[in-house]
């Protein structure tokens, strides 16, 4: 019988909520910052709102068997923005398909926590074993260098912190992580230094420039002006914020000194117009969405549920910390979206897949339970 394993009575609406909150100012923030996009946020939240509905009621478990047709669709959609992707600002990461444009490389983020949390589970019992570690590794290393030439650096680090936290869900041996940090401390200490030279061979130009910019902002003041004025922005909306739409001339984002406010410093269009107020609403729903996937992670009904409920919740945490990093300068400029908030559809579609998921998941977990014991069918 379909829905026999759901307990409707654990329908997470309080999940649904914050998610709801967080689109509904990420509305807002883009119809300040960019108006003509309002409407087409707008339909990226109402589409994305219908394929988490569809989730909820469709059992991951019957969407993880499909998952090796899942990692093929995954790199045919990558190797397609390499072949023949539509290019801007010095990358190439849009697919345009039939007259919809999306970016393949954000949708990798739940493609891949779907084929892992299946692959995982299948070989679970010899999860610690050389050969599927090697495996795993493999696998991930090929959609990551598709997503890398693009290039696409910031989905490259996401996708990475994904990776650990999914194997760290998948239950990996502390043996294992401490023989890996044994060897990865000393090559990310080689790298960086490699990397810190202005003529490596690993990073593009905008990409060395953007990073020098954020290390020493006053000797590239051209390149660090972003950050500079987002800071600034974010410093002068103080406790209120100057308003919705204010028509101040001391408004940095008035005075168009913010560049791609609709997406990468969005944060920083809250900051100055809702004050501390709105900067701190939103990091706080941000943080309980969150806290809140992980939760359910805890008490998934299988390990294949964790993983996928703990990656969505670590994806949601990792790039609210990174973006709005960038819009305090913590962090050097990456380009990545502030989740349900920035405008991307593709952003926000992926977003409420993940949802979706997890309120599935969260539908199957029984009173008591907080195991993972079940096989994958």
């Amino acid at each position: 019988m379909p829905f026999r394993n759901y307990h409707f009575r654990n329908f997470d609406i309080l999940l649904v909520l914050m998610v709801a909150a967080l689109s509904f100012i990420g509305y807002v923030a883009i119809g300040s910052a960019e108006p003509d996009l309002q409407s087409r946020q707008l339909f990226g939240y109402a589409s994305g709102a219908v394929l988490m509905i569809v989730l909820v009621f469709l059992d991951y478990h019957f969407v993880l068997k499909f998952y090796w047709l899942i990692y093929l669709f995954n790199l045919v959609l990558l190797t397609l923005v390499l072949l023949m992707g539509e290019s801007s600002h010095n990358a190439q990461r849009w697919l345009k398909i039939g007259g919809l444009q999306f970016q393949p490389s954000e949708l990798a983020k739940i493609l891949l926590i779907l084929f892992f949390a299946a692959f995982i589970m299948r070989f679970k019992e010899r999860f610690n074993t050389f050969p599927v570690i090697c495996a795993c590794i493999a696998l991930f290393a090929v959609p990551f260098a598709l997503v890398f030439e693009q290039p696409d650096l910031s989905t490259s680090i996401m996708l990475m912190i994904l990776f650990f936290v999914i194997m760290y869900s998948g239950k990996i041996s502390y043996k294992v992580v401490l023989g890996f940090l044994i060897i990865a401390v000393p090559v990310v200490l080689i790298a960086s230094s490699y990397i810190l030279n202005p003529n490596n061979e690993i990073l593009e130009a905008y990409q060395m420039n953007r990073l020098l910019g954020f290390l020493y902002p006053e000797e590239y003041p051209d390149i660090a002006y972003q950050q500079n004025n987002s800071v600034t922005a974010i410093a002068s909306g103080m406790l209120e914020g100057k308003g919705y739409r204010n028509n101040e001339i001391t408004s940095v984002k008035n005075g168009n000194f913010l560049s791609e406010a609709q997406t990468d410093f969005i944060f920083a269009v809250i900051g100055e117009e809702f004050g501390f107020y709105g900067a701190a609403l939103t990091i706080i729903l941000l943080f309980l969405v969150s806290l809140r996937c992980i939760s359910i992670a805890r008490r998934a009904p299988d390990l294949s549920g964790s993983i996928i409920a703990a990656a969505v919740g670590s994806m949601i945490a990792f790039q609210s910390f990174i973006n709005i990093g960038v819009a305090t300068f913590l962090l050097p400029n990456t380009g990545l979206p502030l989740p349900f908030v920035s405008y991307g559809l593709t952003s926000v579609w992926t977003l409420y897949i993940g949802i979706g998921l997890v309120l599935n998941i969260k539908l199957q977990v029984k009173r008591g339970n907080s195991s993972t014991v079940d096989e994958l069918n």
